[in-house]
């Protein structure tokens, strides 16, 4: 078989490299691991798929922590605006919800995919389901690709196979190692956007418990703040996750990090401490278990006062001062000791990958081999929640698919 193009993965960067190939003259072969294109897309944003963030390009890349100037061109060229109109012309309705979160009108991550699978046959990209074994080339030109079910000829080559996180969809590292056995570095990969495990029993105590408006600040072992933010958090069997601590995740170096939330952000420490004077005087005749039903949810009440060495049955009106201080810095800087992230199999995107110092950022073409482009999650490119990632495919995928388009 020959080809002029040949996109290894078919996820949404390499659906989308496809797409635009096609568009601009060129014969693409998709070849997809799986027995179906978009595994992986399909259980994005809980099965919504939350496909872009509408905001400029500019806000993108601010929201990327992992070598977000490395995709200037890319998303100044193929922005959240040129994505949304992609899907809303070719009969996918799209709506902004909080945060510029873009979900397809449907909420079903579905539309999303047969939108795509829609524009690859309307431009007669040929999709063969194989498993591709290794890139061939000649005097560092790409020639082809050797897969189960025979060599294809081409002389582009674009890789989008995809990290690590969710192995289950196919993930499973494969292109890692072609780009390796090319001469590429690949940055080591963890975990990003992943829950984190904590030190302790604490955070298990409170399993289950969900927290709407928390502040979030993540410290280093010296205790200079890495990141911090506001929203939702959860309590687990392991530690913590929910999306203020998905997105701290990104940021987590080395050991002896530390989270700290700060339970009531809508108040300073001087109204904390009035809120709490008048609990305590409400329910004076209570017991502090009781006494801070008002102020806390019930299943963290244990936790405070085990923490601050307080009696659960210590009437309220007994509360020393001291011990009420202790309340509200507790309150507002409650610790919980990290130990590491959860498994990168756990994680919504791969952290690490293909470094961008050996890829051009106008065309994601190699610069060890002509003829070699990358796309997607296998670049060492990630990002926050909130579609910022898959945006990323998008913009790197539509760089690659124009960049090829000097068929030969």
């Amino acid at each position: 078989m020959k080809s002029d193009v040949i996109v290894i993965g078919g996820g949404p960067a390499g659906m989308y490299a496809a797409i635009t190939a096609a568009q601009q003259g060129c014969q693409v072969l998709l070849v997809e691991a799986n027995d179906r294109l978009g595994k992986k897309l399909l259980i994005t944003g809980k099965g919504r798929c939350n496909v872009t963030n509408n905001c400029s390009a500019q806000e993108v890349m601010q929201n990327t922590p992992r070598n977000g100037k490395f995709l200037f061109s890319a998303l100044e060229n193929c922005p959240p605006a040129k994505v949304m109109d992609f899907f809303e012309n070719n009969g996918c309705s799209l709506k902004t919800e909080r945060g510029n979160r873009v979900f397809p009108v449907s909420d079903k991550s579905q539309s999303i995919l047969e939108c795509l699978k829609n524009a690859l046959h309307k431009n007669q990209v040929k999709i063969q389901i194989a498993k591709v074994l290794e890139i061939l080339t000649e005097n560092s030109v790409v020639t082809g690709v050797k897969t189960d079910a025979g060599i294809v000829s081409a002389s582009k080559v674009i890789l989008a196979t995809g990290g690590l996180s969710y192995p289950t969809t196919g993930s499973t590292g494969d292109g890692y190692r072609m780009a390796k056995a090319l001469g590429h570095t690949v940055v080591e990969t963890e975990g990003s956007l992943v829950p984190l495990e904590t030190a302790g029993n604490i955070c298990q105590k409170m399993q289950g418990l969900s927290l709407r408006n928390v502040g979030v600040r993540l410290l280093d072992a010296k205790g200079k703040t890495l990141y911090k933010d506001f929203g939702e958090l959860l309590f687990t069997h392991f530690g913590v996750s929910g999306p203020t601590v998905l997105s701290a995740s990104a940021h987590l170096r080395g050991d002896g990090c530390k989270l700290i939330l700060d339970l009531k952000p809508a108040l300073d420490e001087n109204k904390l401490n009035d809120r709490i004077l008048r609990d305590l005087d409400t329910y004076k005749n209570r017991t502090m278990e009781n006494a801070l039903t008002d102020l806390l949810p019930r299943s963290m009440i244990p936790v405070v006062l085990e923490l601050l060495e307080i009696p659960g049955d210590l009437q309220a009106n007994s509360l020393t001062k001291q011990h009420r201080r202790g309340l509200v810095d507790l309150l507002k800087a409650f610790p919980v000791s990290v130990v590491g992230k959860r498994p990168v199999a756990e994680a919504i995107v791969t952290s690490g990958g293909i470094k961008v110092s050996e890829i051009n950022p106008k065309t994601m073409e190699s610069k060890r081999i002509s003829g070699l482009f990358f796309a997607g999650e296998i670049i060492d490119c990630d990002a926050y929640t909130g579609g910022f990632n898959l945006q990323i495919a998008w913009a790197t995928g539509y760089a690659a698919g124009m960049a090829v388009k000097n068929c030969d």
